[in-house]
């Protein structure tokens, strides 16, 4: 079976979220397709990205530091839009072997004698826990550490080491891996005996394999790093590949340092590799890279939260129901009485002659709910597509390259929407929706651009492979211009030529006094985010911890049900709000009703600066911290439009709703 990011069949995707509860990674493949085979002898190739580091946001090109290249020279890996987005640089490596042969320690090279900034950038690197990524058949390399709270327990981890620094303060560099691949049998596959020759000998191996129609996948990628203190003298005249005897490399064991970081001094670098037959399935290999620890707390904490978020979100929308019917029982009675009787009461039906009324920065307004309405549809398709399986962790950057695509053709949404907004505010005057469309196709885009570019600078300044390369840059900015931009205004001119929605009540010439309020109405909009907030808190950390800390994320389900629950409860929390507002003669909902749930994006703001101080303490360097205050504040902006989006339009139905059912003198 191959990943979705080749070709996929929908009449099997029931099966497929059926057959993920027991395996993860199976929501990733579906039947009928077929993955990489290798038969006994085939040359498998290990591949290298970019040098990253947890404490540091700067990854940097593998050969950027002194490794070995392979004989035929480097060569980069073709990679999608989103991985150059995302600071991948996938090329080659000079670690290869057969499949099926297991060899003893193998030279790799013998590098030049370390000028001293190259030596002070290794210890650098080994400092800021820069680690190597191997992959191989599209797997990230993963190794084993002890855990050092149960020493019994063992952690998995993606990527090696550049080094260790020991206790005497000497750096050390683990210059030699110990590779062990996991195969697993196809069917239709034969046993067969493979004799290969050793250091020590020929010695006999037994393994499936060579039977037309059958072969070998590639399930599993381990590794153990090791610091061996190989004689550079001893291997001057050797080859790559060729074999080196050496009793360090042989009983490699990680705790143990050997090849001292210092001036003018030689590395050298080697291998080996063990093939293991695994009883893991194809479409369970990345099982143990999407079950990283903490899964029961992860669904027991996103189900606990959406049970407790729905009831109170169900008791406030009884509630709402209750009153609101109650009301307009009471004053469909009094609309047969005299109607001094009427004017004694106060509520919301004294304010129906200002409850319309244009709001002050209409277009502002306008603008931000276009671009919220892109932003929450851009939002919903890439989950939904991720929930469905189409955006597999094989595919690397398919996620990000998924959502710049949805972005850009959202945009006829977006004019669409800001024109459509317009147009009932002004109730039918078309004038100025140009205006509307052009800055609704530049004001996020715009801010969203200017933070990229200003970022991406700063990683060009600092020789990163996080910054976009300056071609793929200029295809950005002109995807921006030649599609975003048309398709805005194309959904503006749509909305322009449609009819407006009239409004169930004239509106005064004179604007309405409005009574003293005893308490300022913004200070229930600060809290009402807190509902909200509830909604996603949780799942927030396990995105946090994808974007900063490197873990892999994959319950695209559950993030779809929580999306879901975060719109009903904004469109509630608005609609409330702006019920009360009008309960005290307080006509002015429009703003109000937008960052009702818009101020989520404060807590937002509120949960990543305790995220930084303390879960990511280790964020080293200052431009690491600029990297994550500049995506942070973008995110919060995001998230601030879309569920403001949502409020505003809660709120203008259900006042339009209020004020059309009940009768007016």
């Amino acid at each position: 079976m191959a990943p979705l990011c080749t070709s996929t069949t929908i009449p099997f995707l029931l099966i497929l979220l059926i057959h993920s509860v027991h395996s993860p990674a199976a929501a990733f493949y579906l039947p009928g397709s077929y993955p990489q085979r290798y038969r006994p002898g085939d040359t498998l190739a290990a591949k290298v990205n970019s040098l990253t580091s947890p404490s540091s946001k700067l990854p940097y090109p593998y050969y950027s530091l002194p490794f070995c290249t392979p004989q035929d020279g480097v060569r980069h890996a073709a990679e999608s839009l989103g991985e150059l987005l995302l600071g991948d640089r996938i090329e080659t490596s000079p670690y290869r072997f057969s499949m099926l042969n297991n060899t003893t320690p193998l030279f790799l090279c013998r590098t030049n004698p370390l000028a001293p900034h190259t030596a002070e950038l290794i210890k650098s690197r080994i400092d800021d826990a820069y680690q190597v990524n191997l992959l191989l058949d599209t797997l990230p390399v993963m190794r084993y550490v002890k855990n050092p709270i149960a020493p019994d327990v063992l952690l998995r981890s993606t990527g090696i080491p550049v080094g260790v620094r020991a206790d005497d303060g000497e750096y050390y560099v683990y210059n030699h891996i110990k590779l062990t691949v996991l195969v697993n049998l196809q069917n239709g596959t034969t046993r067969v005996e493979t004799l290969m020759a050793t250091a020590d000998g020929a010695e006999l191996i037994s393994f499936n394999g060579g039977k037309e129609g059958g072969g070998y996948t590639v399930v599993g990628f381990e590794v153990v790093p090791c610091s061996v203190d190989h004689d550079a003298a001893a291997v001057k005249d050797k080859n790559m590949y060729d074999e080196i005897a050496s009793k360090a490399a042989a009983g490699c064991d990680p705790s143990v340092v050997g090849m001292r970081v210092q001036d003018n001094r030689s590395l050298v670098f080697s291998y080996e590799v063990t093939f293991v037959e695994s009883s893991i399935e194809w479409p369970s290999r990345w099982d143990a890279y999407l079950e990283m620890g903490g899964a029961k707390v992860h669904w027991f904490s996103i189900l606990n939260s959406i049970v407790v978020v729905a009831f109170l979100a169900s008791i406030v929308l009884v509630i709402l129901l209750r009153t609101v019917r109650r009301d307009l029982a009471q004053y469909e009675e009094l609309g047969s009485e005299s109607g001094a009787q009427a004017d004694e009461l106060a509520g919301w039906k004294l304010v129906a002659g200002d409850v319309f009324r244009e709001p002050s920065h209409p277009v502002l307004l306008c603008v931000l709910v276009g671009d919220g309405v892109r932003i929450l549809g851009m939002g919903v398709v890439t989950i939904v597509f991720a929930a469905l399986g189409f955006m597999s962790p094989a595919c690397r950057g398919a996620l990000v390259t998924g959502m710049l695509c949805f972005y850009l053709v959202l945009g006829v949404a977006a004019g669409y929407t800001a024109v459509a907004v317009w147009k009932a505010v002004r109730q039918g005057d078309i004038a100025g929706w140009k205006s509307v469309a052009w800055r609704a196709s530049f004001a996020f885009p715009g801010v969203g651009f200017a933070v990229f570019t200003v970022l991406n600078c700063v990683l060009w300044y600092n020789g990163s492979t996080g910054a976009v390369p300056f071609l793929l840059f200029l295809v950005i900015l002109l995807m921006w211009f030649f599609v975003s931009v048309p398709l805005t205004l194309a959904g503006g001119l749509i909305a322009s030529r449609v009819r407006h929605i009239e409004f169930p009540v004239k509106t005064n010439k004179i604007a309405r006094q409005m009574p003293a309020a005893q308490c300022s109405p913004w200070v229930f909009v600060a809290v009402a985010g807190t509902l909200p907030f509830g909604t996603l808190f949780i799942e927030l950390f396990f995105i946090m911890s994808s974007l900063w800390l490197g873990r892999v994320y994959y319950v695209f389900g559950f993030l779809l049900v929580v999306l879901a629950l975060l719109v009903t409860v904004c469109a509630e929390v608005s609609v409330v709000l702006t019920y009360m507002g009008l309960c005290v003669e307080d006509w002015r909902w429009w703003w109000r009703a937008f960052f009702a749930s818009g101020s989520v994006a404060l807590y937002i703001l509120g949960y990543a600066v305790y995220y930084l101080v303390f879960d990511l303490h280790s964020l080293a360097g200052p431009v690491s911290a600029a990297l994550y205050v500049g995506y942070s504040l973008l995110m919060a902006l995001a998230v601030m439009l879309a569920t403001g989006a949502v409020g505003l339009g809660a709120s203008f139905c259900f006042v339009h709703y209020l004020f059309s059912t009940v009768k007016l003198d």
